[in-house]
């Protein structure tokens, strides 16, 4: 059987659908990744095949809308749309045909679950399966708000659920036009709000995230499957250079900051804030650098600049892990066992911060709008001094780490699609 998975995003998007492919080719799928062509070398120094989706993600993100959406899209989910459309409208249709012709001899798709409006065209087009992954939870439920809602402390849960809602809502408005428009070109009638929820709910999902973290909401429809997060460990052999090896055994644990693609329009402002909470937090750093461009010029001696390095090697050796909250390296840090701080910027992030809070596995998060060194240098003295926070991390990276998320999905995906021409 072959199964072609679509992605696209940022690294965070495509990784764990890497990780799920390799594992499916090892049970003996034949597997295909579509994701956008910068992540080519990526993908098949994997030894996964790869088709390339037009469109660079990162020049996308580094572009002048792209840095001003991660400092204000995510605040007003109706702004968000036109922010949105602005940002993929140069290229969400060349990726829609791509990814259609990724999946005219596939015998299934696996999808990303917020394409699901392009992967439910391309399945019905095709009439072959689909099945979703989601590395953050997208059906609505009265067990806790909607990931890119404004507001995430608790209001009960009806406000849940009609976040939940709303969410979606804005979620198709950002494909609406262009889904409408690939639909026409594949000879389907239009879709709807209506239709891309009941899509969601009645095809089987796979909620690649840790039921330690998200358990099953009694709202949610037997299709949704928690497995646990997919990680990708291949680079367990990874080496450090001398230089990072020297700069890890001459002190203390450091702390981990970096913010992926998320430094906004001044990435240099940034780096000094960072270096300036580190000095006076009286911590040790690793920096890294990331899409983002964080600037090392001004770092200390008790900062080593890093450009990449496995955060599966990596986030052990910390003391504690600053990041944006993203979904995948939120995941990474809660396995590894350290307190976590979070930086929120847009969409999804503010919501795994509220979990890390609510959870006791860190401080309260910290809005990018409102970060100031002195605020981030409170939270890292928290996050590595507080003995209730270091054991309570340390016993859900322990729980975290006892999960096989991948393992789980390929038995799920063999329950949907059976063992047929394997």
């Amino acid at each position: 059987m072959k199964i072609t998975l679509f992605a696209a995003g940022s690294r965070g998007d495509i990784q764990p659908c890497l990780a799920l492919g390799k594992k499916l080719a090892q049970a003996g799928y034949r597997v295909r990744l579509a994701a956008p062509a910068d992540f080519a070398d990526f993908i098949q120094d994997h030894g996964v095949d790869f088709y390339p989706l037009r469109g660079d993600v990162q020049q996308i993100m580094s572009s002048d809308t792209g840095r001003k959406f991660m400092e204000t899209g995510g605040a007003n989910p109706l702004k968000s749309i036109f922010a949105v459309r602005k940002m993929i409208a140069p290229v969400i249709m060349s990726m829609a045909d791509d990814a259609y012709a990724a999946c005219r001899d596939a015998d299934a798709l696996i999808s990303l679950g917020v394409f699901s409006a392009f992967g439910q065209a391309i399945a019905e087009a095709l009439h072959i399966p689909i099945i979703h992954i989601e590395p953050t939870p997208l059906l609505p439920t009265s067990a806790f708000p909607a990931p890119s809602w404004p507001v995430q402390s608790g209001l009960g849960g009806w406000h849940n659920h009609l976040s939940g809602m709303a969410m979606l809502g804005v979620i198709w408005q950002w494909y609406r036009p262009f889904v409408n428009d690939f639909r026409r070109r594949l000879g389907l009638p239009p879709y709807t709000l209506a239709r891309f929820y009941r899509a969601l709910r009645e095809t089987p999902l796979l909620g690649a995230y840790s039921p330690s973290l998200i358990a099953h909401p009694v709202d949610w429809p037997e299709s949704v499957h928690i497995t646990g997060a997919f990680f990708l460990d291949s680079e367990a052999d990874w080496q450090p250079s001398p230089a990072l090896q020297a700069f890890l055994e001459a002190g203390n644990p450091p702390v981990y900051i970096g913010f992926g693609s998320m430094a906004g329009r001044n990435p240099e402002q940034l780096s000094r804030l960072v270096l300036d909470a580190l000095d006076k937090s009286g911590q040790r750093g690793v920096l890294l650098t990331g899409w983002g461009g964080l600037r090392p010029e001004l770092a200390a001696e008790n900062v080593f600049v890093l450009d990449s390095a496995p955060h599966s090697w990596l986030f052990p050796r910390m003391a504690a892990v600053v990041h944006h909250g993203g979904a995948g390296t939120t995941a990474e840090g809660l396995r590894a066992g350290v307190p976590t701080v979070i930086v929120p910027f847009v969409l999804d992030q503010p919501f795994w911060g509220a979990r890390i809070k609510a959870l006791g596995l860190g401080p309260v998060p910290i809005p990018q709008k409102k970060l100031t060194a002195e605020r981030l240098a409170g939270a890292i003295k928290t996050a590595v001094t507080d003995p209730i926070i270091k054991q309570r991390a340390n016993s859900y990276g322990a729980a975290i780490r006892a999960e096989n998320g991948t393992e789980n999905a390929v038995k799920i995906v063999r329950h949907y699609l059976g063992n047929l021409k394997l």
